[in-house]
């Protein structure tokens, strides 16, 4: 495997003549490969998508209308009913085959994660690594999670208890552009599990990664009907999927999430909305100010920190500030940008344009209002046309707009504080509240304060993937970052309705034996005193 572009140190020319036998996107991006993985996608129009790393278009592709959302769903409601008759086993089976496929044919999706979201190699391993331990967790797991669970009943040993998870039907999911892999069909396994059958609508720039997984699903064993995909607009196409599911996942801004959670609620069916964060790391005065440094980079600046749980806010403390920074800005000056289809470059492209801008903007507006640039802070179109260099500010304030609106770019603001509890409120200042990190050598310490924090994740001496990969343990975000969780028995369970039966035996719950109604309601009250007195739950 060759580079296509060598990477290239920040600040330096990165153009270098491409190594014989490097791949390009017309290498990867076949039109037998994107005839393969469109077959059975709905659409009468026409659509394409690009890469970051050119911006140039990758592929023609059928655009979905809403009457193709209409048949979508009425194609998987058909094949769920059947779906759901296959014993949990055997659907968790498909994952663990799933699994072993995805980790033998990497190659395949790393080169398009890399195409269509202009992310390092390293990077979109994140997505493969994520992918895999969902298929594994749930297929390992899936049973117990959804299987029967009895539980006392009313009356001990007279009624026998049992809750039963059915699944809701079809799930409309919308995935973002951001992690095409991991948050199509990370978040589709589960739901799919539990015998839900799935309409997907990806977003059409990376829509190519989405369906390569469902391919890859298909071959491990799911009937095709069962994951149908809808290509199209957002505002056109999304609505319609709110307006068929059963019940909705979403991934995406908080804009556009209250619009999701709305429609939902006027269905009254469920959705759980993964939203956006403004995410804060804390750096103590005890901390190891190398691994600290080192933690930042990794935290800030994977997939060129467009990600909902990378950090945009560095609170440190005054007594280590001066070298933090100087250990931190040393770091990311280092880094390699590329966009080879090969590890070696530490950081790749923005999505696009809109990206682009939006980073310039807060940069630009905080270096004018006074903010410092310690490192970055320039759009590098020589690499590529939406790069830009990872990007260290000092001195940020209110009412810059990068102190507290998402950036969703590879920029980060650094903060002083002198007490704990100074950290903890500042961390705590925003709207949202979805990740958080704490460095300290203090490992009750660190648990103290990350249990003060207003995040639905805390990382102790890791940025966000200790968290997030930790997939027994539910992840999702507190106040605007979202509702509902992923990941866990919440991430499966969400997708199930729960049903109780409960069966009564020998003697009604009601009068009996010649008792009058005064009699019977004595009896039941000595009873309940007895089950309290018997520590009966």
């Amino acid at each position: 495997m060759t580079d296509s572009q060598a990477p290239a140190k920040t600040g330096t020319n990165p153009l270098a003549p491409a190594p014989e036998g490097a791949r390009t996107a017309a290498d990867v991006v076949t039109p037998e490969l994107v005839a393969q993985l469109t077959k059975g996608v709905a659409g009468s129009g026409r659509t394409a998508n690009h890469s970051p790393f050119t911006g140039e278009k990758l592929a023609d592709l059928p655009e979905s209308s809403p009457e193709d959302v209409r048949k979508a769903f009425e194609q998987a409601r058909a094949a769920q009913s059947v779906w759901a008759q296959v014993p949990v086993r055997q659907r968790a089976a498909v994952l663990l085959r799933f699994h072993d496929l995805v980790l033998e044919r990497q190659a395949e999706v790393l080169d398009l994660v890399q195409l269509e979201t202009g992310k390092a190699r390293l990077h979109a391993h994140e997505e493969v690594q994520a992918v895999a331990v969902a298929a594994r967790h749930y297929g390992r797991k899936a049973s117990s999670y959804l299987g029967p669970k009895r539980h006392t009943g009313a009356v001990p040993t007279l009624t026998k208890v049992t809750e039963l998870r059915q699944p809701r039907g079809v799930v409309g999911q919308i995935a973002p552009w951001n992690y095409p892999l991991e948050l199509s069909v990370g978040d589709a396994l589960p739901a799919l599990v539990a015998g839900n059958a799935v309409v997907m609508k990806p977003d059409t720039e990376t829509c190519l990664t989405a369906l390569w997984a469902r391919d890859l699903l298909i071959e491990a064993g799911l009937p095709i009907e069962v994951f149908q995909v809808v290509i199209g607009d957002g505002p056109v196409i999304g609505p319609e999927i709110v307006r068929h599911a059963d019940y909705v996942s979403f991934t995406g801004s908080t804009l556009t999430g209250r619009e999701v959670a709305k429609g939902a609620a006027a269905r009254l069916i469920g959705a759980s909305l993964e939203l956006g964060g403004k995410n804060a790391m804390l750096v103590l005065e005890d901390a190891d100010i190398e691994k600290a440094a080192a933690g930042a980079v990794r935290a800030c600046f994977s997939s060129a920190g467009q990600l909902c749980v990378s950090i945009e806010r560095l609170y440190v403390h005054e007594s280590v500030a001066d070298v933090f920074v100087e250990r931190f800005a040393a770091r990311t000056k280092a880094m390699r940008l590329g966009t080879s289809l090969a590890y070696g470059a530490e950081m790749g492209s923005l999505a696009g344009e809109r990206q682009l801008q939006a980073v310039t903007r807060h940069v630009d507006e905080a270096v004018a209002k006074g903010a410092k640039l310690v490192a970055g802070g320039v759009a590098r179109p020589d690499i590529g046309p939406y790069f830009f260099e990872p990007t260290i500010l000092d001195g940020v304030e209110a009412p810059m707009a990068v102190c507290n609106e998402e950036t969703f770019g590879p920029v980060v603001s650094v903060y002083r504080f002198k007490d704990e509890d100074e950290a903890i409120e500042q961390a705590n200042s925003t709207p949202y509240g979805l990740n958080a990190a704490v460095w300290t050598k203090d490992g009750r310490r660190g648990a103290r304060i990350a249990a003060r924090l207003r995040t639905g994740t805390v990382n102790i001496n890791e940025g966000y993937a200790a968290a997030y990969g930790s997939l027994q343990s539910p992840m999702g975000g507190m106040k605007e970052s979202g509702l509902g969780r992923r990941h866990g028995s919440e991430g499966i369970l969400k997708y199930t309705e729960a049903q109780t039966i409960a069966h009564q035996r020998l003697l009604p719950l009601a009068p009996s034996f010649g008792m009058d109604d005064e009699k019977y309601a004595q009896f039941m009250s000595r009873s309940l005193r007895v089950m309290k007195a018997l520590r009966f739950r």
